[in-house]
């Protein structure tokens, strides 16, 4: 009997062990489900947001990363009291720096006016250079708007955000310097109606005016005599 208890005991023990197991399986699995599940849709929403994002974002992104770098380098050289540029070029191989020079020969100069696309185009270029990102302020806005950070379509744009002092005067300071670069432009002369007519075309006009440069001193008596008919 006593042998008897003590095997029945046993096998109830070895099952309640062996359950034990199994729940502890099925609660490690439905943990691993639940991460699985959290990974899944953090990796979904990292998906919609890149997808939202303009298709130059990376590039701008480590352009931004370096021009931040290049300052804490330029800080630190300050700081040092050493010369910036002499230091960057320590790091340029020659390689680099044939390779760099052959790129600056190819760029193509500025020609002038040539249509009004081209200029546009010119000045977009030359304003998107001139803007430096700040990186602090970047991820304030961004904690600060949240989920709004990133346009929509129901994105309006007039309240989120407003413009600092600071860009107020750059915008200020690029108009004046355009307007005072276009103030020095040779414009297209204005026509005179009341001027005497003594071309037959275009062509002959300009000739008549060189010769005005030219001789018109000299022979402003003689015109006048043949206009008023009293010449000999």
């Amino acid at each position: 009997m006593a042998s008897s208890t003590e095997s029945k005991a046993g096998t109830s023990s070895g099952k309640s062990s062996s359950m034990k197991d199994r729940l502890a399986k099925l609660r490690e699995l439905d943990m691993r489900m639940n991460e699985a599940r959290k990974l899944n849709h953090a990796e979904v929403v990292a998906e919609d947001e890149r997808k939202k994002r303009p298709a130059n974002f990376e590039a701008k992104r480590k352009r931004v990363e370096w021009e931040y770098s290049q300052e804490e380098k330029k800080k630190e050289c300050v700081a040092k009291g050493e010369d910036f540029d002499r230091v960057k070029l320590l790091d340029v191989g020659a390689d680099e720096a044939e390779k760099w020079e052959r790129k600056k020969k190819k760029k193509n100069p500025d020609t002038g006016f040539s249509d009004y696309e081209q200029a546009t185009y010119r000045q977009y270029q030359r304003l998107t250079k001139q803007i430096r990102t700040d990186t602090d302020q970047y991820n304030r806005e961004k904690e600060k708007l949240g989920d709004d950070f990133y346009a929509s379509s129901n994105t309006l744009g007039l309240h989120q955000r407003k413009d600092s002092e600071e860009a107020v005067d750059r915008m200020v300071e690029d108009l004046e310097k355009q307007i005072d670069k276009r103030s020095k432009y040779s414009r297209r002369r204005t026509f005179d109606e009341e001027a005497d007519i003594d071309y037959i075309n275009e062509r002959n006009m300009k000739f008549n005016k060189k010769l005005e440069r030219f001789y018109g001193q000299y022979t402003t008596e003689i015109k006048h005599n043949l206009e008023r008919g009293t010449a000999v």
